[in-house]
This record gives structure tokens, sequence and C-alpha cells, in this order.
């Protein structure tokens, strides 16, 4: 059964999340704010992480901060509904994904899912799958989830593997955002949803090498093979 943490103050929301989500075969466990939200955050017993951008004692772009520092743990925030602001600086952070508030729980739960589908189907292709891919100094290695540049630790989030992974899969040809979003995020790309860009803005300063990835005006991003 996956394990997922609601780190928010909302007692009423809290509530109903966890019901429906157990309902929904998850194992559900929450905590009222940011330094609990850390703590349980970090102690390695939750598959995903709801956090909410707006608690006492440590606000979710702090808490965000801090678990990024030692956790790549997916994490989904919750953001107030047209705080445009607020989502870009929590995926430039490296939120794996948001959902504004209010939310339906339905909602929640494909996002969740979303996440969930995409380690699971990893773990699956382990078989099958090539035990690395290595282009212009890049290489993955898919089946442990890690990454590295010129041998060098590779630091990226679960949504951040997944998009360069699909993207040195399909080195040297272009892939749209519509592509990226379906294959990395398991879910259609939205209208005006900024999500795939900022994560790869966060993926070329990572790599240190913003000519890795082109952007092909109209049409999406390119791994470069050198």
């Amino acid at each position: 059964m996956s394990r997922v943490l609601l780190v928010d103050d909302d007692a009423l929301l809290t509530e109903l999340l966890t019901e429906y989500l157990t309902a929904e075969g998850l194992n559900v466990h929450s905590v009222p704010d940011g330094e609990a939200g850390v703590q349980e955050i970090l102690s390695g017993q939750y598959d995903v992480v709801v956090l909410d951008s707006m608690m006492p004692k440590m606000n979710g772009l702090d808490v965000l901060k801090n678990v990024r520092s030692q956790s790549t743990i997916p994490i989904i925030m919750l953001t107030a509904k047209g705080d445009d602001i607020d989502r870009i600086i929590g995926l430039e952070m490296g939120a794996d994904d948001y959902v504004p508030k209010p939310c339906t729980p339905r909602e929640l739960l494909a996002r969740i899912n979303a996440i969930l589908r995409r380690a699971q189907n990893s773990a699956n292709d382990q078989g099958g799958a090539p035990n690395s891919i290595s282009v212009s100094d890049v290489t993955l290695y898919p089946a442990k989830r890690q990454a590295t540049i010129k041998e060098a630790p590779l630091e990226l989030t679960s949504t951040e593997f997944n998009l360069l992974e699909v993207l040195m899969r399909h080195a040297g040809q272009v892939v749209s955002k519509e592509t990226l979003s379906i294959e990395a995020l398991d879910r259609k790309l939205a209208k005006f949803d900024r999500s795939i860009d900022v994560h790869i803005s966060s993926i070329r300063h990572k790599l240190g090498d913003a000519s890795l990835i082109q952007t092909v005006r109209g049409l999406g991003y390119l791994f470069v093979k050198n």
C-alpha cells in the first residue's frame, strides 16, 4: 500500500482528503504544520508528499527548501488558486507538481497516482530496460533512478529525472511539451501550464550547460547529441 503524507493546517480539508484517499487504497498520514512536516518527510516512511504552501511555524516553501537539501521524495504543492508566482517558485525549488486550492480530492488523487504509477513503471521496466543511458557526458541509470554528468552525481527530483530520461531516450529529436507531460508527468498538458518549462529550466541549471537542452520554439525541447 502506497504511503502518502499530507502536510496542511486545514483540519477540515485534511480530514476530507484522508477519508477519500484512504478509501482509494492509500495509506495516509497527516501533520498540521511545517516543522512537523519536515521531520515526517525526512523519516523515509512515505512515497509521496502533499504539501500546503501556507502553514504556521514554517511555510510550505521553507519546508520544500529544507527537504530538497536532503531528499528527492516526490512532493505535490497545494497553492492558492490563481497564485502563479507561488507555483513557479515551488517548481523552481523542486516541487514535482502542484494542485491549486480549493482542490477536489479526485484531482489530487489523479496527481498522486500519476507519480506513483511512474515510479512503479520504472520498477517494472528494470528487467528489459538498458542499465544506463548515456548522451553528451550525461548518464542515467533508470533502475536505480540515479544520474551523473561527467561522472559526478546529478541530484534530480523525481519529475526532473523523468523529463530528462524522456529527452535522452529521444536525443537528437524534438520532443513536444505535450509528449513530455504525458510520458514524464503521466498526464495531459493543461492550458497555460508552465510546469514543463520550469522543470526544464531547473534541469539546465543542474546540468551546468544550458546548451544541452535546446528550446525549439513552437515545437518543444531537444536534447543535443554531441
